[in-house]
């Protein structure tokens, strides 16, 4: 991986993690507990309950995925960055611009 491509997938990082950071911050706030006391409907009340899950669930995926940015940022300018932990291929760089947490190619993912 060349120089170039390795400042392309900084610059790549840099703004996933800016969008998931934001996306982290939306999510936490659709997370809240909903209080006992609103006055919802029973059904309304129950559809919040489980949009409140599927929130959560996105916000555990969302963590995860800024975890593997951070990681995949510190890592980039190692010369192992780009490289299949699996087949020890080189991962292609149209690859890593996509999914540049990616620690295997699309053939062992």
């Amino acid at each position: 991986m060349n120089t170039q491509d390795r400042q392309l997938l900084k610059r790549k990082i840099d703004d996933d993690l800016s969008r998931s950071r934001q996306q982290l911050r939306d999510l936490e706030e659709l997370t809240q507990a909903i209080a006992p006391d609103n006055a919802i409907g029973r059904v309304s009340r129950m559809d919040a309950i489980n949009n409140k899950s599927v929130d959560e669930a996105l916000l555990r995926k969302v963590r995860l995925k800024i975890q593997r940015l951070e990681k995949a940022l510190t890592k980039l300018d190692e010369p192992s960055f780009g490289t299949c932990i699996r087949c020890k291929e080189q991962i292609p760089v149209a690859r890593l611009i996509l999914l540049p947490e990616s620690v295997r190619c699309v053939k062992c993912a």
